[in-house]
């Protein structure tokens, strides 16, 4: 806290945090993904994966969405906290929505990522995930809190000013049921654009959590590639710049990203930044353990 004593007045103003703590909250707020094989092929609890940690359990298209109950399953057991991708536009009915739904409150998972899903045609009831939220049925099978996509480099469907009216609808959803929400963004390269996303929603999303999502450490070359698939080419040509291929073949890692939001956390007291998320392109392993040695 400041105080300032000019004409003899008292103010209390929240010190802001320097680099290196704002940075460490970032980390100690972090998340992962796993896809349902990559936790199946963990014989064990492995050591690397850090007790209490969000991971997202994300839906692949030629994927069924009953995959990610083992692995929610086993991800409590090991003591982390499971997200499951809840897609929209995948789900076939009501019917098995509410089946989807009663074995997930079963296994103890109160948490959910509502996406609308990559999938050009809808399968059942719900278009989107607002169709979803007033469905009431996540809260009669127990979902305490939800979270939801942000777009820092925009989406091929949608403009910034229907995005931006999905998430005032969620905010506002959230709010009158007694529901916690927060938003988990896809992953970019581009500090500024990330930077410029907060400033741009820090209004709307006052109060609700953001975690900023990032590409754990891989090879440049491969980063490029996912890249090309999850939409967010035009971040990435910045790294090409000046790049040879041999460059292309090194470990990439998200430090400086880190340090660049990191920096600034630490020059705004009201942000809504609150963490970051790791896409493990890499491998999960190696994501976590970036993490790991991030928190020393």
């Amino acid at each position: 806290m400041t105080m300032n004593f000019e004409q003899g007045k008292v103010d209390c103003m929240p010190q802001l945090p320097d680099p290196a703590f704002a940075a460490a909250e970032l980390i100690y707020h972090a998340s992962l993904e796993a896809t349902p094989r990559q936790v199946s092929a963990l014989e064990s609890r492995p050591e690397w994966l850090p007790e209490g940690i969000r991971v997202y359990v994300p839906f692949l298209p030629s994927s069924n969405f009953e995959d990610a109950f083992d692995t929610c399953k086993t991800l409590l057991i090991w003591g982390a906290v499971p997200v499951p991708h809840l897609p929209a536009r995948a789900v076939p009915s009501e019917e098995k929505l509410r089946e989807w739904l009663l074995a997930l409150k079963v296994l103890g998972v109160k948490q959910l990522l509502l996406i609308s899903g990559d999938i050009k045609t809808v399968q059942g009831p719900y278009a989107d995930t607002m169709q979803l939220l007033q469905s009431g049925l996540l809260q009669e099978y127990g979902i305490e809190s939800f979270g939801v996509a942000g777009h820092p480099e925009g989406h091929p469907h949608a403009d910034q000013t229907t995005l931006k009216d999905a998430l005032e609808f969620k905010r506002n959803y959230a709010k009158e049921h007694g529901l916690s929400l927060w938003v988990v963004t896809q992953f970019s390269f581009d500090q500024t654009v990330l930077e410029h996303w907060l400033d741009e929603h820090q209004t709307i999303l006052a109060g609700i959590p953001v975690y900023l999502g990032l590409a754990g450490p891989t090879r440049l070359k491969n980063l490029l590639s996912y890249a090309a698939q999850c939409g967010v080419a035009t971040s990435a040509k910045a790294l090409t710049k000046n790049i040879n291929a041999v460059r292309l073949l090194r470990p990439w890692t998200p430090d400086s990203l880190l340090e660049g939001l990191a920096m600034y956390q630490s020059n705004r007291s009201e942000s809504v930044l609150k963490g970051i998320h790791l896409f493990p392109f890499g491998g999960l392993k190696q994501s976590a353990e970036w993490l790991a040695n991030k928190a020393r």
